[in-house]
């Protein structure tokens, strides 16, 4: 932030002001406060030390007492809120994008014009987020896309500023899905790629095989996010990949629990410990809200709950326990001394018959069983749950239409399942900006429990909330200074550590010959990559096109390129892996008098599900599909929407005529490659990273070092004979080399890595 001039008096007191009207007040053996000039917040003096009386009654209460136990301050808070006060504190928002835009879940206006209209900055708070902060006490908020950090981070500051003078002051809990990755795929990953610096997520991140390298990104990421304005990472997923056509197998560390424990358990450290802090808490600190409870990985099918059709996770393995095994040997045992992940979130999947106490088939999220009984009970965790977004709203009109997922819950009323939710050991709502169904909640809790009961209830989340705010700083200052905001976010530092983190999550699986590296100044032919006409997460359509699959501007660096593959030494092909359009479900089946459910395909060529189960394991939509008894998909056909990458691998194998065809794969989940393998004489396999990082592998910039974290299946017939809940359970590709690409397995140029990470981590 810009510094303006500061009268006499103020630099007597220690008081530092700047731009935005926030000033900073230095204790000489304790926090630096940070407070809004406008908010009415005044400074209190108490032996030689300053606090915030954000009260305002004068005197300084616990809750503003930075000398107190964390525990002691949150208490003290709690009992002082109002029910309307700690229902505000249960909503998390829904996604926020700085500035809104004019359409979709993410829209906002501005004293009731759209952004462009309005004449607002891009860091105005919409009415619609002044109406959460101030009429439904709302304090934690997602924030996705991002016009610039330094926009991110004076919008930060505003929302601090107009809350920090409403009731008790309580500051704001910003928070974000995964923003490092390259690309951007979906709503939980939607602030990605932006101007911040860019590493390996999930599968990516596995094929590493390296925990210190998960906990420098942690580290890094949290300086970013501090700097940002965000104070919670919704992450990391510690799913279990266990099931390979499941959609968010992409975002998982690997299906070994023993490789995504420690994943984890490196992500949260560096995320939570400020360095040099006897407890590991502090103002470099970010609080991790680790997901997804108890589990997500072993959707039927591979069908994903995000939808209805997939609201099933399946144990036909009876492999449950190594699902938790992230959560309760990660996540919860950390080595530094934050101890625990902040919070956890459930999955939106109905855990089919796991439940063995209360034999109740629900959504997760409203599960007293593995709530209250699993992870309240039997493992001891007292952090934050809060719900997968949207778990209370109604259901779409059909399983594969995209709204509310009250999986279980579905002939409740919004307020009952509120009511549910509560019931089950639940803290906090996500994607809820309302408080009013939270409200009728609690009145049901009145009736059943007596208002003394549910006052407790409420006060012990309200404590477990306070607690991520406390114990990273918040109260004392949660304003960033924008100037240090645009020296941290993507300093080249991050970035060079975020790139050669990418590069060492590439995997080499096959190469012939050793025809890798190719360091010499040779003739490429690089063919041009059809991308058919997708709709996206959102349902928005992209039309067809055919493009370079990467800067050849770079490449030119490197080699010569010909667009003749007569005239080249060899060929480098770029594709990605099957990607089927309909995720499992058409409504067009439907209407053909089908069930609806379709086959998930991990090949490019069309593919008949002969050896699909007979019977589903799971089923069930009591209001918008109830005469459908069974999931089966068993003999329908799908195919990859784009199979012409494998028609691309063959062409241009036939016109290289003999000369070496390197193929690079750009993979979201594990795929069959006998199609094409014997096509091609190196193969570079990546989870979504930049191609550049590829081509440094190629050139021989870098040595491949990136082992599969996850098995890559002979063909179909292993993928539907394999268990969803267990893992290595595929019999895997071998190709001509006679390699098999099994979890674990990779090359660099000496061959099949064996080292210590192979040994540490086994089957």
């Amino acid at each position: 932030m810009k510094r303006t001039v500061l009268n006499v008096a103020a630099l007597f007191f220690g008081i530092t002001a700047f731009s935005q009207n926030i000033q900073t007040v230095t204790n000489s053996k304790g926090p630096v406060l940070g407070y809004s000039a406008d908010s009415g917040v005044k400074i209190l003096t108490i032996g030689g030390n300053k606090f915030k009386d954000l009260n305002k009654n004068g005197k300084l209460d616990k809750y503003e007492d930075w000398r107190l136990p964390v525990d002691e301050r949150a208490k003290d808070l709690a009992s002082k809120m109002t029910i309307e006060q700690i229902a505000g504190l249960m909503l998390y928002s829904g996604h926020q994008s700085v500035p809104a835009p004019a359409d979709g879940f993410r829209a906002g206006k501005y004293n009731g014009k759209l952004y462009k209209e309005s004449g607002a900055n891009a860091w105005d708070l919409t009415d619609q987020q002044k109406k959460f902060l101030k009429e439904d006490n709302l304090r934690h908020v997602l924030v996705t896309t991002v016009e610039s950090p330094e926009v991110a981070a004076k919008w930060s500051n505003n929302i601090q500023a107009y809350i920090e003078g409403l009731g008790l002051g309580i500051p704001a809990n910003n928070s974000t899905d995964p923003r490092h990755s390259a690309t951007v795929t979906a709503e939980f990953n939607e602030g990605s790629g932006g101007q911040i610096s860019l590493w390996p997520d999930g599968l990516a991140m596995g094929a590493t095989f390296d925990p210190e390298l998960v906990k420098k990104f942690g580290n890094i990421a949290a300086q970013e996010y501090r700097a940002l304005g965000i104070s919670t990472a919704l992450s990391p997923q510690i799913d279990l990949g266990t099931e390979p056509r499941w959609y968010r197998i992409a975002y998982v560390f690997s299906e070994s629990p023993e490789l995504t424990a420690d994943m984890a358990r490196g992500y949260i450290d560096g995320f939570q410990t400020t360095v040099g802090n006897k407890n590991g808490w502090g103002n470099k600190s970010v609080n991790a809200m680790v997901k997804h409870w108890p589990g997500g990985g072993p959707e039927e099918g591979g069908r994903d709950a995000h939808w209805a059709m997939g609201k099933f996770a399946v144990y036909p393995g009876n492999n449950f326990q190594n699902h938790v095994k992230p959560f309760t040997e990660g996540a919860f045992k950390l080595n530094g001394g934050t101890k625990e992940a902040a919070a956890v979130m459930p999955y939106y999947t109905i855990s089919f018959n796991q439940d063995t106490k209360n034999g109740e088939n629900v959504g997760n999220g409203y599960s007293k069983y593995l709530i209250t009984d699993l992870l309240r009970g039997k493992y001891k965790y007292d952090g934050v749950v809060c719900t997968d977004w949207l778990i209370t709203a109604d259901e779409p009109k059909s399983p594969g239409g995209f709204a509310g997922k009250p999986w279980g819950a579905e002939k409740l009323s919004i307020a009952e399942r509120h009511y549910k939710v509560l019931e089950a050991g639940v803290d906090q709502f996500g994607g809820n900006n309302d408080k009013g169904p939270v409200l009728e909640a609690y009145q049901m809790g009145v009736k059943e429990h007596g208002e003394k009961a549910y006052r407790a209830k409420f006060e012990q989340s309200a404590v477990r909330l306070l607690r991520n705010f406390f114990r990273i700083g918040l109260f004392e200052n949660p304003y960033v200074n924008v100037e240090e905001t645009k020296k941290i976010v993507g300093n080249p530092e991050f970035m060079k550590a975020g790139y050669e983190a990418q590069v060492k999550s590439i995997v080499m699986l096959k190469n012939k010959a050793n025809i890798l590296p190719i360091k010499e100044r040779k003739t490429v032919y690089i063919p041009k990559r059809y991308s058919p006409a997708t709709f996206n997460w959102w349902g928005i359509y992209t039309a067809p096109s055919l493009d370079y699959p990467i800067d050849i501007e770079k490449v030119k660096t490197h080699y010569n390129i010909t667009e003749d593959p007569s005239k080249a030494d060899f060929a480098l092909v770029f594709v990605k892996s099957p990607h089927s359009e309909e995720g499992g479900y058409s409504d067009i089946d439907v209407a053909e008098g089908g069930n609806g459910y379709l086959p998930i395909s991990l090949q490019y060529q069309t593919y008949t599900a002969t050896e699909a189960r007979e019977k589903s394991i799971a089923v069930g939509d009591p209001v918008v599909a109830p005469n459908v008894h069974d999931r089966t998909f068993k003999n329908k056909t799908s195919t990859a929407t784009n199979f012409t990458d494998l028609l691309t691998i063959q062409n241009t194998y036939k016109a290289m005529n003999g000369k070496p065809v390197i193929v690079s794969v750009t993979a979201s989940k594990p795929m069959v490659f006998n199609e094409f393998e014997k096509h091609a004489d190196a193969i570079l396999m990546n989870f979504n990273v930049s191609n550049q990082a590829v081509l440094d592998i190629i050139t021989g910039k870098y040595e491949p070092s990136g082992l599969l974290p996850l098995q890559m299946p002979a063909n179909m017939t292993t993928v539907e004979k394999q268990k969803e809940d267990v893992p290595y359970d595929m019999e895997t590709h071998k190709d001509s080399e006679g390699h098999s690409y099994d979890f674990g397995y990779g090359m660099n140029w000496s061959g099949v890595i064996k080292d210590a990470r192979t040994e540490k981590y086994k089957k």
